[in-house]
């Protein structure tokens, strides 16, 4: 911890906060994995099996498979199966791109923290890393003709940390946010192509009432 603490130190408070925010970081990660976990988003099969239900004409059978599901595929089909039985065809679309939306609202929740720390970690270690060549090149000035080369290299190495580290946190934080980007537009699509399928099945009007 000792260790750690000196070569925290070494960078100044640049280093300090990019620390926090590789914290920050790995955090938000485990916690996006975690939530979309809980939001299921890589469970698929239940949204098909309700929609190969209505498309057979079973628009109720449909909604009793969707019943108590909380994967955001099953709640946006089962908002659109409904909205379908109970209004006309213009405002159940209406309906199911409100639902859409709000999936994906939550699909994409934190990316905007992780976008923001792919942003500002390099420039903390490109501002760490400035403020550390001038406070090296001042001590160069005020040793005169005594300057030490191996002393100005020193701290020339140790102003650099802060550049290294703060590359070192945004570039996982951009794989990151790159996968997370992804797989909201890969729901967004899941979305489009179950409310298309959806909609293209006429609705018996005994089933509809």
């Amino acid at each position: 911890m000792t260790d750690i603490t000196a070569f925290l130190d070494r960078g100044g408070p640049a280093l300090w906060a990019i620390a926090a925010l590789s914290v920050l970081t790995l955090a938000l990660i485990l916690w996006k994995l975690w939530r979309l976990s809980l939001l299921g988003l890589w469970r698929k099969a239940r949204a098909e099996s309700a929609l190969t239900l209505w498309t057979q004409g079973a628009p109720r059978q449909a909604l009793d498979t969707l019943d108590g599901r909380s994967g955001l595929r099953a709640r946006v089909l089962r908002g659109a199966m409904r909205a379908r039985m109970t209004h006309d065809d213009d405002t159940a679309r209406e309906e199911t791109a409100r639902h859409a939306r709000a999936a994906l609202v939550e699909a994409r929740a934190g990316l905007r923290a992780l976008d923001l720390i792919v942003t500002i970690a390099p420039l903390i270690g490109l501002l760490g890393t400035v403020l550390g060549m001038i406070d090296a090149f001042q001590a160069l000035q005020d040793s005169g003709n005594r300057a030490d080369p191996a002393a100005l290299a020193g701290g020339i190495w140790e102003a650099l940390l802060t550049t290294a580290a703060g590359m070192a946190v945004a570039i996982p934080a951009s794989v990151a946010l790159s996968y997370f980007d992804s797989l909201a537009d890969g729901l967004a699509h899941d979305l489009e192509d179950l409310a298309t399928r959806l909609f293209i099945v006429p609705l018996a009007g005994e089933e509809a009432a």
